[in-house]
């Protein structure tokens, strides 16, 4: 007789839920990173099927950079609550009014002002893991990662002095002020992660569906016009049908025409792309190092 084999969902799945309950076993305070993207969705989803139906053994924290759409912020509170998850926000803001972080004159996005603003609530609260939903899928740095990634007491990352993990055998040591980040979504792809969302039927913001907003053309991308985009003399200011693929800071996400307003419309859209999802996201087409650079600064 044929052994039972996982489907490939099923294994991804399995090989996640084994590495969120390696944390909740080696860590003693454990956090995990929640925007209300879909990766992150996914990893609710996952920490249910590893703990419910008791609590989670870990809070959410999201960094706020100010600069949200506002339909990702109203996701990410009900969803919270819908879980009765306790969820810790911190700001970019509040940051920058501490001096913890500092805005460069004549940069918009504040991507880069999460770093400190990330480094110093896992500081404030003694968290010793972060989880976060990063693929290696995503971008070249991304894929240099572990799936248990060593931090130093600065928070930075350094990918020449990484921990071997054979057969998912993860080293989970650390000293007291370093940490670890821990990506449970590491071997999924973009596909996989909208796959999953139509299997499980998860609720997602809208925004990853098509819809009308008023939209620039700047670098070769439709940006969304916001009180953070000043529309240039040369920029007709157009209404698209259009979409975001991936969520950061909206002064510099950008959305791609699009009429899929359903999970399986979505789904042909992404098998048929011949763009990564980051290629929308002005802030990583500045140079091929920009988000090793920030990773080794302890970005995400």
């Amino acid at each position: 007789m044929e052994g039972y084999r996982l489907s490939h969902l099923d294994s991804l799945e399995a090989e996640s839920i084994h590495i969120l309950r390696e944390v909740a076993a080696e860590f003693e305070r454990p956090v995990l990173l929640f925007s209300g993207g879909k990766d992150s969705i996914c990893m609710l989803r996952l920490a249910e099927k590893a703990f419910r139906p008791a609590r989670f053994p870990f809070p959410l924290l999201n960094i706020d950079t100010g600069h949200n759409f506002p339909e990702l912020l109203e996701f990410r509170d009900s969803r919270a609550a819908e879980l009765g998850a306790r969820l810790i926000v911190r700001t970019v803001e509040d940051a920058i009014a501490k001096g913890i972080a500092r805005e460069v004159p004549g940069e918009t996005s504040r991507n880069r002002l999460q770093t400190p603003t990330l480094l110093a609530a896992l500081e404030e609260f003694k968290f010793d893991c972060a989880i976060g939903g990063a693929r290696r899928d995503e971008e070249k740095a991304r894929a240099k990662e572990r799936v248990f990634s060593f931090r130093d007491a600065f928070g930075q990352w350094d990918p020449k002095n990484q921990r071997p993990e054979p057969w998912n055998l993860f080293n989970a040591r650390i000293h007291p002020g370093e940490h670890m980040r821990v990506f449970p979504l590491s071997n999924w792809t973009e596909m996989d992660v909208w796959h999953y969302i139509a299997r499980e039927n998860l609720r997602i913001p809208s925004i990853y569906f098509s819809h009308s907003r008023e939209v620039v053309r700047r670098d070769g991308q439709w940006l969304p016009v916001s009180p953070l985009i000043t529309v240039r003399a040369n920029e007709p200011v157009k209404t698209l049908r259009v979409r975001v693929r991936t969520i950061g800071d909206i002064s510099c996400t950008g959305c791609i025409e699009s009429d899929a307003d359903s999970l399986e419309a979505i789904i042909a859209e992404v098998s048929a792309a011949r763009v990564t999802e980051r290629g929308s996201r002005a802030d990583d087409k500045r140079s091929e190092a920009a988000m090793e650079d920030r990773k080794r600064e302890g970005y995400f």
